[in-house]
């Protein structure tokens, strides 16, 4: 039986994290965003697109407009 390196396991563990992280973006977007002016849709395409740089994007340019706009 061939065991998983170190390696193997870090860059697994950074991979389902990412994915995790990138997962909540989206489904923060599309539940918490506005409608107005398809800025949902253009976020969740930027998003879906960019991977975790658009993520990054939305929680540091985005959401704290959002909070600050809407309160929520």
């Amino acid at each position: 039986m061939i065991g998983f390196s170190p390696l193997f396991i870090t860059l697994l563990f950074i991979y389902i994290l990412s994915f995790v992280l990138w997962t909540r973006t989206i489904i923060d977007c599309l539940k918490m965003e506005t409608d107005k002016g398809n800025k949902r849709l253009i976020w969740v395409i930027i998003i879906l697109i960019t991977y975790l740089i658009g993520a990054f994007l939305y929680y540091v340019v985005r959401r704290p407009r959002r909070i600050l706009e809407l309160g929520i």
